[in-house]
This record gives structure tokens, sequence and C-alpha cells, in this order.
């Protein structure tokens, strides 16, 4: 059965697509100094500060980003960074590094059973759980005044609550926020931009070889997706 050419052109424009976004993501300053990416998800945390901690009040529920990064490849991971940032508050930005010797104190200090080449892999567990069973796993973000914040990765088990986890994080430095400000927008204008070839390039192939679908889609006929926001 012959492969239909449209179908070729597109899975080509797509390609391209992928392959034009990958090169942005490459120039995420989080990896130039040499950290690679395990990890890139918005997790739901309960954000709370030192006051509502202290009463005991709940926090506010919101969408944080986590990216978990490595240096080093694998059995030789060096140190493990883990970054919290948001798109509500392009300025929310904190940081936790996590060397191999400080992994040490952590896991006598928390009574961890992990060691530190297995403990990313038990990290994005729980981030996992937290996203998939939201009622018995929770982030909890505690930000203090003096730009210290704790990460608690806590397991809600009806009669009580069990802390799993505990991350220092400290506010990144103005540097920091500045250049991934300045690469989020730019990443976004950027894929505005190609979407917006891409989706020209597209027309105008369907507009070619199918005249009648491109009716069909311009008016949202069956099989199309809305115009509309999602």
């Amino acid at each position: 059965m012959m492969q239909d050419p449209t179908v070729d052109d597109r899975y080509s424009l797509l390609h391209t697509l992928d392959r034009d976004f990958k090169q942005i993501d490459d120039m995420d300053p989080s990896l130039a100094d040499g950290h690679r990416l395990l990890y890139d998800r918005e997790v739901p945390f309960d954000l709370r500060t030192f006051e509502t901690q202290a009463t005991g009040a709940l926090g506010t529920v919101e969408g944080v980003k986590v990216k978990v990064l490595a240096l080093g490849e694998d059995p030789h991971v060096e140190a493990l960074r883990v970054e919290l940032s948001s798109e509500a508050d392009l300025f929310f930005h904190y940081t936790c590094d996590i060397t191999a010797h400080g992994f040490e104190q952590l896991r006598q200090d928390q009574k961890l059973t992990c060691d530190f080449s297995s403990f990313a892999s038990m990290l994005l567990r729980l981030l996992n759980k937290c996203i998939r069973e939201t009622q018995s796993y929770i982030c909890i973000l505690v930000l203090e005044r003096d730009g210290t914040a704790l990460l608690e990765l806590v397991q809600n088990m009806d009669y009580k609550v069990v802390e799993l986890l505990a991350l220092p994080f400290r506010e990144s430095s103005e540097h920091v926020v500045r250049q991934q400000v300045t690469f989020r927008y730019n990443a976004l204008r950027s894929r505005i931009a190609m979407m917006t070839t891409r989706m020209q390039d597209v027309n105008a192939l369907v507009k070619v070889k199918n005249p009648a679908l491109l009716t069909q889609l311009s008016r949202g006929g069956p099989g199309s997706y809305p115009s509309g926001p999602y």
C-alpha cells in the first residue's frame, strides 16, 4: 500500500518542530554548568509561610514546576540540583544543591535507607506520587522570611501524617533569576514564532493537496480541533 505523501510531509514538519524546540531547551541556563535534566514537571504544592505553618493553617495549593538535574553520568553522579519555579510568578525561583557528601548527612539526619546513587530515582517516584495520588502524597513548601524554604514530602495515612523527605532550599540569586526569566521569555517568543511558521507551512501543504480539508478545518468541521482556547 502506497504511503500518502501528505503524511510524510506532515511528519517532516512535526519532526522539524520537535528538533527546533529541543534546540531551545538546550539553551536553558540550568544546563550551562554541565548539569543534565532528569525531571521537569509541574507538581501541586501546598505553599505556606512560616506564620501559617506555626499556626497550623492551611496553605495555598499551586502548581510548581520542579526540575531535577544531575552533574555527572551514572553511576558517577557528583551532585544533584532541584529547582523550583512558577508560571504564576516569573520571579519565584528556589534551588537546592545536594552533593554526595551532603547527602550522607541528610541520610543520617532523616534515616533514609537509599544511597546517593538511587536517591534521584527515589525523589522522582515521590514527586510523581504527589501528582497522581494527591490525597495521600503531598508536597509542602514552607517559605521563610530570610529567603530560605523547606520542602517536605509527606504521606497522609489517614490516622497520621508521615514525613518521608525534607529538603532545604534557598531563594536563587538575582543573577540566576534574571537568567531564568530571560530564557523563559525568549523561549516562549521563539516557540510562538516557530508554531506560527509551521502552521503556515501546514496550511500551504493542505491547500495544495486537499483544499476541501482546509475549508473543513477552517470551519471547524467534523474531526477538526476547536479553534478557541481549551
